[in-house]
């Protein structure tokens, strides 16, 4: 498994039951997981996210909490508050990526004169685009919703990366890498976190048992003559780790494969709380 087990701001404290009791800075939060099925004892929380039997949820709150707050991973640092969706704009178990893929840029720049171009899909809040940026990169962050655009802004305004060479872009990331095969444009790095079923900006549908492979496919075209790396991320239940190892090997040139679970410690236990799954793409080998 690969484990995110660097952070300082950030602890899953215990889980089971459903939920997952979390300290974010000074901020404890109790959300549900739907990975945690064993049990746990009961916890109190600054703020609880409660689903509704009729869908969604709601936060109740103990205590009044900041609007939003930052935390820091490393020299990283990210906004991040309660949404009405539970989640908290930010995937701490990505570290895990985001060390691998900073590794894997400071290698590649070892023998290159250039910066590295990396193409960030289904980017979200940008962690991976402030990760990359972090690390020298040139990044192109595409994302369906206007709003988590905005926020990776503010992400890497918070990291000192506001002058960084990022292309921020709203839109439907399998048209968008379409056109990039048209234009001719190459990257040396190639990350995404596709959702299990979404919607693009003009309505566009995205499944990912039907969509991931021919999406992975059209992205291995635009990888330069010597690239640095490929992740695909999923959060998909059911959907192996084995499975992103396949996908890989059938839709990238000849490299070293490595996919596994990705997981966070938890610290009232000896147990790790599974987040999904990563496929990593080198083109030589080495993790």
């Amino acid at each position: 498994m690969y484990l995110a087990d660097g952070w300082k701001d950030f602890r899953v404290l215990d889980a089971g039951n459903g939920m997952k009791l979390e300290r974010w800075k000074d901020v404890t939060l109790l959300r549900p997981d739907p990975q945690a099925v064993w049990p746990m004892e009961e916890h109190r929380a600054d703020a609880v996210y409660l689903r509704s039997d009729t869908g969604g949820g709601h936060w109740e709150y103990q205590k009044e909490l900041p609007k939003q707050w930052t935390i820091s991973y490393r020299d990283l640092k990210f906004i991040v508050r309660p949404t009405g969706f539970k989640h908290t704009g930010l995937f701490p178990e990505q570290a895990v990526n985001w060390d691998w893929m900073r590794d894997r840029l400071t290698h590649w720049k070892r023998t290159h004169t250039r910066a590295p171009k990396v193409l960030n899909l289904f980017a979200y809040t940008g962690g991976a685009t402030v990760a990359c940026a972090s690390a020298g990169a040139d990044v192109v962050h595409v994302d369906s919703a206007k709003g988590m655009v905005a926020w990776a802004k503010d992400n890497a305004a918070e990291s000192g990366l506001k002058d960084a060479f990022v292309r921020y872009i709203v839109d439907d990331c399998a048209k968008f890498v379409k056109r990039e095969q048209r234009r001719g444009n190459r990257y040396d790095g190639v990350v995404m976190d596709p959702p299990s079923y979404g919607r693009g900006p003009t309505g566009e549908l995205w499944k990912i048992e039907n969509d991931l492979y021919p999406l992975v496919a059209d992205c291995a075209a635009l990888l330069s003559d010597d690239p640095a790396f490929f992740l695909v991320n999923s959060y998909t239940t059911g959907l192996a780790a084995s499975v992103l190892d396949n996908v890989l090997r059938v839709a990238l040139p000849e490299g070293a494969v490595d996919s596994d679970e990705i997981g966070l410690p938890i610290e009232r236990s000896s147990l790790v709380l599974p987040c999904g799954a990563s496929g990593r793409w080198t083109p030589e080998g080495g993790r």
